[in-house]
């Protein structure tokens, strides 16, 4: 399985960084493509989209200041199927990414794999003290549906939270 494209262009607002591809998105080259995923769902009710966009339509966010990269490049049906080293390397490979781009903000989507990338253990989700270049960081809950603890309503609220950190407009009432 091949990896998938990162969306990204100098200048975004906010770089969203999964985990890794899933076995779905690396077989349909859409981030955040299985079904139970939310973070479609979340982007939207939090209001960085006017709609609910499908994987599919995911191009569309680079006009609205968003992109998409992964922390490991290399799908796998779960998360707990990579090793440390490669968390390790994919994090010193996120940082070259966001020294060459400079997103305002990087948001790492998953808690784990952000204090394994960054040998940070203690890590929290929301705003971190760190910065890469002049790229703030905010740590995001993982929208997979395998994250019962995180109902959508609430992960929307901690999307928003970012959303809000990032002084981006709300976008839920302008598709009406």
């Amino acid at each position: 399985m091949q990896p998938l494209d990162d969306l990204i262009k100098p200048g975004l607002r906010v770089l969203f960084c999964g985990i890794n591809p899933g076995l779905v998105s690396a077989a349909t080259g859409h981030h955040f493509a299985r079904p139970g995923n939310r973070f479609w769902p979340a982007l939207h009710l939090a209001g960085f989209t006017p709609r609910l966009l499908k994987p599919a339509e995911q191009g569309e966010i680079l006009d609205l200041g968003l992109g998409i990269t992964n922390v490991v490049d290399r799908p796998s049906a779960r998360a707990d199927e990579l090793s440390k080293a490669e968390f390790r390397a994919g994090g010193e490979n996120l940082v070259r990414k966001v020294l060459e781009f400079e997103p305002d903000w990087l948001a790492v989507v998953g808690i784990t794999a952000y204090r394994d990338a960054f040998s940070l253990p203690k890590a929290t989700i929301g705003r971190q003290d760190r910065t890469i270049g002049s790229t703030r960081v905010w740590v995001l809950p993982n929208p997979s549906g395998l994250n019962a603890h995180y109902t959508l309503p609430k992960l929307a609220g901690v999307f928003g939270d970012l959303r809000t950190a990032a002084a981006l407009p709300d976008l839920t009432g302008s598709a009406a």
